[in-house]
């Protein structure tokens, strides 16, 4: 009777073992898959970010090369009124921010560009919102993933084919906007704005301030640090694998 109480306690207690480990499984599959299509949108939106900042601002309008203002204003004019823009985006400021703004005694901007600037706002928050959430989760599951020996090698392959996939959508993005940028700028704005709401003329404060090259230089910025970073989550957890791999094969 003991040796029949024994036998089925071992059974259940291997039954309850397989039952966790086909959980960890399913859970470190999903964390890991999670990651990987995590992976472009931090990089992708942590780019974008970087270059919503003053000291971008500052370098883009004082290169060598940036298109003057035909209508007059000088670069001091674009760095004392570009950063307006910027800081509105990314505060809690309402439109009066931008609305009360004078450039040399005349109202900045017209009616439209007020209206266009609220839209870029709410995208903008959505942008930064996905951001945030998205970095909390990577963040959560990566300390789970690590947490655990056993898991960390999926981890470390779930960076890489992330940084892969990456390299893959952004290095698609950056050709088609050198080939054909008029395409890429107005299909970025089809998806994202009204028809009609995001097109000014030169003389408006928006074009002057920020001209469409800054716009082009922005787009391929943002590329070039969305590819160096891919490029480092690509390969860096690949060599650590093979580094690991290494140990333990001397080890034995």
């Amino acid at each position: 009777m003991r040796t029949h109480l024994q036998n089925q306690e071992s059974e259940n207690s291997r039954s309850h073992h397989e039952t966790l480990t086909r959980l960890r499984y399913v859970v470190t599959l999903a964390m890991s898959q999670t990651i990987v299509i995590l992976i472009p949108v931090l990089l992708l939106l942590l780019s974008v970010r970087l270059v919503m900042t003053d000291l971008y601002l500052r370098l883009e309008y004082q290169r060598p090369g940036f298109p003057a203002d035909r209508y007059g204003w000088d670069s001091s004019v674009r760095l004392d009124y570009g950063h307006y823009g910027i800081r509105y985006l990314l505060s809690s400021r309402d439109i009066a921010y931008l609305r009360d703004l004078e450039i040399e005694g005349k109202t900045a901007f017209a009616p439209d560009e007020l209206a266009h600037m609220e839209d870029v706002k709410g995208v903008t928050r959505a942008a930064m919102l996905v951001l945030t959430v998205s970095l909390m989760m990577f963040i959560v599951f990566a300390g789970f993933l690590l947490y655990r020996s056993e898991t960390r090698p999926a981890f470390l392959r779930a960076v890489s084919q992330g940084g892969f996939g990456t390299l893959g959508i952004a290095g698609m993005l950056m050709i088609l906007a050198l080939v054909s940028w008029d395409f890429f700028f107005d299909s970025f704005h089809a998806m994202f704005f009204d028809a009609g709401t995001w097109r000014f003329h030169n003389s408006d404060t928006l074009i002057r301030l920020y001209p469409p090259q800054f716009w082009f230089d922005s787009a391929i910025v943002v590329g070039v640090l969305t590819i160096g970073g891919a490029l480092l989550c690509a390969f860096v957890p690949r060599w650590w694998l093979r580094r690991q791999a290494r140990h333990v094969t001397v080890a034995e």
